[in-house]
Formats: C-alpha cells, sequence, structure tokens
C-alpha cells in the first residue's frame, strides 16, 4: 500500500540524501534561502524545463522563445512599477527579534481558521462545496476566517498596514518563536537586490538583479515581433534566473531568493483579454494534469488585490505539504507594460494591424511558473512510502518516466563470468534513449531500492542466462514486475516509455 509522503522534512532529507537538492555553501553553515541542485536534482530541473519548453514553443507555432539577460537599464524597473511598489509588508516581534511578513501571518491565520472550521463542518455533514455564508453561519471558527478574510482585503487594497497590525493583534496572532504578540508597527520593505555597474565605484550606476524575466520580454517585443514576422495573437517564452530579497525565505526551496522562473507573455489586440485569460486557464490546468496529478491537489484561487499591473489574476494552487500554495500564476497584465515602456524610453511599442488597418498597444495575458516550485510540486506527489506484501517497507519516486532523473539502470547480477562487459554493451546503446545509470555494488535488492528512491522507472538486471539467449531482466518501477525481454528489443521498448512526447501528446 502506497502513502504520499506529506511531510515537508522528509522531502528536504530525501533529496540531500539522494543527491537532488543541498543547501548551498553548506562547508560554511549554509547561506539561507538559497540551494544547489545536485547530480539527479538538475537531470529532474532539465526534465521539467524541457517538458515546458516544448508544451509552449514547440506546440504552438505562435509562440517563440528569447534568453534575455539578468542586467537590464535601471530605468526598466521605474517603468515596470517595481521601484515603487515592489515591496512586502514587514513585522517584527520585539522579543525574539524575528522577522515576518504581515499579510503572510493573516492569510495563515485565515487558513487555520477555516481549516478547524472545515474539520467541524464534516462532523455536521455539511458539503465541503457549500458556500462561504452558509459554512460561516455553521461554525464559529469558519465564521472567523471569513470575517479575518474581509478585513484582511478591505486593509490589503486600501494598502493600510497599521489595520494590518491592528488585526494580527485583534486576533492574537503570536510569534512561533517566543509565544508573545510584541510586534513593531508594519513597514515596507523593497525587494529587488541592488548592485553597481561599472569598475570605478564613483562612476558607476546602481542598477538591479531582476526580480522576474518578464520584464526582459517586454523590452524586446519589437525586436522578436519584426525578427520572427510575427502576427497578433503570439507569446514570447522564456526560462530564467530571478532574484528576490524575501523577508521570510524558508520552507525549503519553495521561497527562494534565487530562483527560476517559465514565463510566457501572449500578446493580444485590445478587448480580447477575458477571452484569452479563459482560453489560458484551461491550458495551464491541463499541462499539470497531463502529469497525472490528482484533480483534487490543484485549484484556482482569484485573486482579490490585483497587481498594479493586472485587471485579472488567478493563480494555480497545489496542495504541498505546507497546504494549497501559489504554483502558477495567470495575469491579464493589460498594456501596462509596453504601455510604461513606452512612455519612459520615448520609443514607439506599438503594433500595426494590417487587419484593421491600426497601430495600437497590445494587451498581455502571462503564465508564469516557479521552476523551482514546480521541483518541490513533483517531490511532494511522487515521493511515496509503501508497505509490501512481505511487511517490508520500501521509499518509491513515481515520477513520469518522461521526467526521472535517470531512464534506465544496468544491473549486473555479479562482479564476474563477464556480466560487466555484457552489461557495459547494453549501457553504450541505451545512452542514447536518456540517460543511463550502471552499478555493480551490493545486493540486487539493495541497488532496485536505490533506483526506486532517485525514480528510475526500469532497471535492467544482466545474468548468466544473458550469454546463452541474449535475454535480461527488464523490472518495472511502478509495479516491480520482471520480465525477459530480447535485447534487440530494449532500446525501442525504453524509448517509447520515456520520451517527453508521451506527456506532450496528452496536450493535443
Amino acid at each position: 500500500m502506497a502513502q504520499a509522503t506529506d511531510s515537508l522534512q522528509k522531502i528536504v532529507a530525501h533529496c540531500k540524501e539522494y543527491g537532488f537538492i543541498f543547501p548551498s555553501s553548506e562547508i560554511y553553515d549554509n547561506l539561507g534561502a538559497v540551494y544547489d541542485y545536485g547530480p539527479f536534482g538538475v537531470e529532474l530541473k532539465n526534465a521539467i524545463k524541457e517538458y515546458w519548453w516544448k508544451s509552449m514553443v514547440q506546440l504552438h507555432e505562435n509562440i517563440v522563445g528569447i534568453d534575455a539577460s539578468i542586467f537590464m537599464h535601471p530605468t526598466t524597473w521605474k517603468a515596470s512599477g517595481h521601484v515603487d511598489s515592489f515591496s512586502d509588508p514587514l513585522i517584527d516581534n520585539k522579543d525574539s527579534k524575528k522577522r515576518y511578513r504581515a499579510d503572510v501571518l493573516l492569510e495563515e491565520k485565515i487558513d487555520k481558521f477555516k481549516e478547524k472550521g472545515q474539520k467541524e463542518l464534516e462532523k455536521k455533514g455539511i458539503d465541503k462545496n457549500a458556500t462561504e455564508e452558509d459554512k460561516a453561519k455553521a461554525s464559529r471558527d469558519y465564521a472567523k476566517g471569513v470575517e479575518l478574510e474581509k478585513a484582511y482585503t478591505e486593509a490589503a487594497q486600501a494598502s493600510d498596514f497599521a489595520r494590518y497590525k491592528a488585526l494580527i493583534e485583534e486576533y492574537e496572532i503570536v510569534c512561533e518563536i517566543s509565544g508573545t504578540k510584541n510586534w513593531t508597527d508594519v513597514r515596507q520593505f523593497n525587494l529587488m537586490f541592488g548592485t553597481q555597474l561599472g569598475s570605478v565605484a564613483e562612476e558607476s550606476n546602481t542598477i538591479y538583479l531582476r526580480p522576474e524575466t518578464a520584464q526582459g520580454i517586454f523590452v524586446n517585443f519589437l525586436n522578436v515581433q519584426k525578427s520572427a514576422r510575427l502576427k497578433i495573437p503570439f507569446g514570447i517564452a522564456q526560462i530564467g534566473k530571478a532574484f528576490r530579497n524575501e523577508i521570510v525565505a524558508r520552507q525549503f526551496i519553495f521561497r527562494m531568493r534565487e530562483f527560476e522562473q517559465m514565463e510566457m507573455q501572449f500578446f493580444i489586440k485590445p478587448g480580447t483579454q477575458k477571452e484569452w485569460f479563459a482560453k489560458w486557464k484551461e491550458t495551464r490546468l491541463n499541462w499539470h494534469l497531463a502529469l497525472g496529478t490528482n484533480p483534487e491537489s490543484l485549484r484556482f484561487h482569484v485573486h482579490e488585490k490585483l497587481a498594479h499591473y493586472a485587471d485579472a489574476a488567478e493563480d494555480i494552487q497545489f496542495r504541498f505539504p505546507i497546504g494549497f500554495k501559489e504554483l502558477e500564476g495567470i495575469h491579464s497584465r493589460t498594456d501596462f507594460d509596453l504601455g510604461n515602456h513606452q512612455q519612459y524610453s520615448g520609443k514607439k511599442m506599438q503594433y500595426f494591424d494590417s487587419e484593421i488597418n491600426e497601430n495600437y498597444v497590445p494587451y498581455v495575458v502571462e503564465t508564469s511558473i516557479g521552476l523551482d516550485r514546480m521541483f518541490l510540486r513533483v517531490m511532494s506527489e511522487n515521493l511515496k512510502e509503501e508497505t509490501l506484501e512481505n511487511g517490508e517497507t520500501r521509499t518509491v519516486l513515481s515520477l513520469p518516466p518522461a521526467l526521472a532523473p535517470i531512464k534506465v539502470a544496468i544491473l549486473p547480477l555479479t562482479k564476474k563470468d563477464g556480466l560487466p562487459e555484457k552489461a557495459r554493451e547494453i549501457e553504450a546503446k541505451l545512452r542514447f534513449v536518456g540517460r543511463t545509470f550502471y552499478e555493480e555494488k551490493d545486493t540486487i535488492g539493495k541497488r532496485y531500492r536505490r533506483m526506486d528512491a532517485i525514480g528510475t522507472p526500469y532497471c535492467i538486471t544482466i545474468d548468466h542466462q544473458t550469454l546463452t539467449d541474449n535475454t535480461v531482466t527488464l523490472r518495472d518501477r511502478d509495479t516491480m514486475q520482471q520480465e525477459r525481454i530480447s535485447i534487440d528489443n530494449l532500446e525501442q521498448f525504453i524509448a517509447d516509455k520515456v520520451n517527453m512526447n508521451t506527456l506532450l501528446r496528452k496536450l493535443v
């Protein structure tokens, strides 16, 4: 019987032990909220990127890609609104000196009220799909959650940080370290990392490490449109690093200071944004479901407080071990970005639409997903502990084969009698199918368990029978079933199972 690993600590430990993720600069006691991807982590990360990139660029004739630089002209961030608006509400506990995001404290309190109320509602037989009003009437705790959520939303829309503190005190939110309610006032904290450009400090300009990859797309809008000969509607995709000086960077790779984004900006005719917003919501949800995710682990969350650039925004949330949290954002950005860059640069950022014989600044619908969060999602939903029929347990990472870091392991039964030499011959052929792993140390059972833990979908055992009839034992990770298969058929069999097209075909 399989049981999903629901503890974040178990995932963190597994990632380190099996070479997926290491704390950065660990020999110097780590660098907070920064992580390094290990041998198997980088393979899984690259596979996720490939799945996203091919689904965006390869499957859409009107979407192309770019790779913009991390450093950009400082006026870029003035035009985008980041210099003035890219900040978080900060609050400190005076006793523990621990720093928190005030909005996160309130959101977590809302969730606790509602979760506690939901358990009460379930006992009373009230359906989980009942309205918020009906739930609030039937549960005191749920009513508190709804009441706090309304007050918090109003404070957020007004950017009333004094009200944030008042709500934190009113609902008796305490510091997790000190257990006290001795809070400072809430203040704003800009999230951008600043640095200097130039060899002489006095002559240098202050620039920023980009806090998002989207602006590299916007400033190249016309370059891409003209060189790729694109007509609206069309999209520009990009995968790249971004940097944010997070107040509270925690929960493993869920929130980091250096992270990677997979973003696509889709340029459309003004007035069509509702239609395209709905279309991209559906498209992105299907992308996630194609990985075999339980639909109940995904949900849409509508933004009540919109960012300065948006007229609609929703998140695809995933049920992480830390609860439902944002995984991907779909935003209708209007013409804010292109319009502002046109204003600040003095260069026209318009598209000539030959069908209506008119120039206009296009509107944009954005899809933005954090690669590191996607990595955590994949680990969260696929890392399992199973109890076998003989009472033993095994840890298995049941990844879709197309995402698996190692596609196939080649395992000679013994280190003698010509078995290693035959195994090496087979491995050399299978390298063209995907990443292989060769191992001859330990018992075959222990080697199987290691491969299960890193998500290898197939193991091939070379034994003495192989030398007589040219067959090997092929073991399936998920079922643990074994079968004899001819070496001549191995390459095609594995290729058909682990190819990225097994996922992409589900999207068309």
